[in-house]
């Protein structure tokens, strides 16, 4: 039996890390969700952006070095506490994790592009 997917369910996505550089990632990631059928709203590392995303967020990909991850929730907060954090491999750290638990933000330690081959 299949497992169920992080994604079943879920449409609306922000991707956190840099999504220009086709080597990286947050570039391939973004562009397989789009490829999907996601809505996909891109935030660079700077955080740059991150309150203009135009849809409710279900999922924000974290792609990003922990301590940036955990310097953007602290800067720019997250919308709403039923959005999932998905943290991706080598972007995580103990901190992070608490920093999410602290605001009340359920997290998953992942990888999306596996999660869409679990679609």
């Amino acid at each position: 039996m299949k497992e169920e997917s992080l994604l079943k369910g879920k449409k609306n996505i922000v991707v956190l890390g840099n999504t220009e550089n086709e080597e990286k990632y947050a570039y391939k990631i973004k562009h397989a969700l789009i490829d999907n059928g996601f809505n996909v709203f891109s935030v660079p590392e700077d955080g740059e952006g991150i309150g203009d995303c135009p849809f409710n967020i279900d999922i924000i990909d974290f792609c990003i070095n922990s301590r940036r991850g955990i310097e953007l929730i602290r800067n720019y907060g997250v919308p709403s506490s039923s959005v999932l954090a998905v943290i991706q491999p080598g972007a995580g750290s103990a901190e992070l994790e608490e920093c999410l638990e602290e605001r009340g933000i359920s997290y998953e330690n992942g990888c999306l592009l596996v999660e869409m081959g679990k679609l």
